[in-house]
């Protein structure tokens, strides 16, 4: 079983490994296609990420300027939107498609999104969960140990560090819809505001965007596999005592 166990795990890790990497791949490669098709309207990410602001009636958040090749994010707290160095100054299908995905977060912020609020109130209590599972975990087996059959304490405790350890997974799971909306927002402002004007611009936007909504699917599933790999450790390694 012990074994079963161990092969059925490696084996969707490696899948989850070969898909990751696909996605991570078609990122790249989908953008260096469309870097090299310039919108007609001729603007920049920096001009993109402007102009929907502005066309949103944002004036409080600013545009900066990061290092790096898809570097690009929103942060909230800081209300700042950078942009790496291949979006910021480059007027392609690519550039702008990235600059408006991140202006999608900004506008979803603003406008009270749901998914985006809960994702954004997951970030300190995921990091508060991943820090505390395997201590609970611990904890469990030792007060099973030292109360033996006579209470379920020490499982129920070991549970909540499953739970806790969940919660990362159930931060990726909010994130996919938060990204898909962020695209659609992006391509439906990006035609509205001009900034592309052609059906083939907007392909290829909607082909940057797409691409980059694989990776999140590939975050999800490499992190339930994980998930689900600790939780039946967790029942395994109690079940097995009990069994003793």
């Amino acid at each position: 079983m012990g074994l079963e166990y161990y092969l059925i795990f490696f084996g969707l890790l490696i899948v989850c490994a070969l898909f990751s990497g696909w996605a991570s791949r078609k990122v790249y490669t989908t953008y260096a296609a469309y870097a090299e098709d310039r919108v007609r309207s001729n603007m920049t990410g920096y001009d993109t990420a402007v102009r929907l602001l502005r066309a949103n009636g944002i004036y409080d958040v600013s545009i900066g300027r990061v290092k790096g090749r898809l570097s690009d994010h929103f942060h909230p707290t800081k209300k700042i939107v950078n942009l790496s160095e291949t979006t910021f100054g480059d007027n392609s299908v690519a550039a702008v498609a990235v600059a408006a995905h991140e202006i999608g977060h900004v506008v979803q912020k603003e406008r009270g999104y749901i998914p985006y609020k809960i994702r954004t109130a997951l970030v300190p209590i995921t990091n508060f969960g991943a820090r505390l599972a395997l201590p609970l975990v611990l904890v469990g087996l030792l007060l099973e140990l030292w109360l033996g059959l006579a209470g379920d304490y020490g499982y129920i405790v070991a549970m909540i560090g499953v739970a806790l350890y969940g919660l990362s997974t159930v931060f990726t799971l909010v994130t996919l819809p938060v990204e898909l909306d962020a695209s659609r927002r992006a391509r439906k402002m990006l035609v509205e505001e001009g900034i592309i004007t052609t059906e083939d611009e907007e392909y290829g936007a909607k082909k940057v965007l797409s691409a980059a909504a694989m990776t999140y699917l590939a975050a999800l599933l490499t992190s339930l596999v994980y998930f689900l790999r600790f939780a039946l450790w967790v029942i395994m390694l109690f079940g097995g005592r009990r069994r003793d």
